[in-house]
């Protein structure tokens, strides 16, 4: 061996051994809850729920239901593994573990809550994020998974009412509603100011049938008086205006100020503040 070649492969053999020593260190660090009993995962997994570090905690349950296939603390892991990843805002993985767990065990005790966390989740779900980030009013998106979200609440209403979830999944309902009937309305009042009048009346009056007691309703009437003196029709037109006189004197239609912007449009956000019974757990 020259003497000019030994410095070369003594820094080949340096840089084997360090890349070695960091592969088993990777190693050592990805197995480190091998083996580990189910309680001691189960434990360290729910602190780190505690301390909100929800990535942490999926990785552990993940663990703990990989290493223990079965067994109740398999099952409460699979539970709040959906849970974390619902607060990590992980929501397709979550609705995906949530509906492995409800095929799997549909008869578990916390059935109720699955469904009920689905229906956070799905409330969730762009909406939201869409909300806290553009500041969109949440009746002007898709509504396809606020509507899947109505019907989780409503299978835990009416399923399981005597469940500690089924009062807030109808106050969450309400809320919903009262979204979809902002989107009528939304949509009656574009087809007003573009003077499609007819189409205006139409969408009133589904809301009105559809969505009768929500916040919306004396809105509705005054797009639907709106709409019928846009077509001439006194008749209607003084009717509707009558009824929203005795059920709502100060609205703006009144004062002709309907549908004029800005109005005294209400905020509706009822995915604010929630919070999961899990939070108190």
């Amino acid at each position: 061996m020259s003497l000019r070649s030994a410095p070369s492969r003594l820094l080949a053999l340096l840089l084997i051994v360090a890349f070695a020593g960091v592969g088993c260190s990777k190693f050592k660090d990805k197995d480190a809850d091998e083996g580990v009993p189910v309680e001691q995962l189960y434990e360290k997994a729910h602190k780190s729920m505690t301390n909100g570090n929800w990535s942490a905690a999926e990785t552990t349950f993940k663990r703990l239901v990989a290493q223990y296939p079965y067994g109740p603390y398999t099952e409460q892991a699979l539970v709040e593994t959906a849970y974390a990843q619902y607060k990590a805002g992980k929501h397709d993985d979550a609705i995906s573990s949530i509906d492995r767990f409800i095929r799997t065990y549909p008869t578990h005790k916390n059935i109720a809550y699955m469904y009920y966390l689905r229906g956070l989740t799905n409330s969730s779900r762009d909406t939201v994020f869409l909300q806290k980030v553009w500041t969109l009013d949440a009746s002007r998106r898709d509504l396809a998974t606020p509507l899947q979200a109505f019907n989780d609440f409503s299978i835990v209403a009416d399923r399981y009412p005597n469940s500690r979830y089924a009062a807030d999944a109808r106050e969450r309902m309400a809320g919903l509603r009262d979204m979809f009937a902002r989107h009528e309305l939304d949509t009656a009042l574009y087809y007003l100011r573009r003077t499609a009048y007819v189409a205006a009346a139409e969408r009133a009056k589904f809301l009105l049938e559809t969505y009768p007691q929500s916040s919306y309703q004396n809105d509705a009437v005054a797009t639907l008086a709106a709409a019928y003196e846009g077509l001439g029709n006194k008749v209607l037109a003084d009717d509707a205006r009558r009824v929203l006189q005795l059920n709502d004197p100060n609205h703006p239609f009144l004062a002709g100020k309907w549908p004029d912007y800005p109005s005294n449009w209400r905020k509706l956000n009822p995915f604010a503040g929630e919070k999961s019974p899990l939070d108190n757990d």
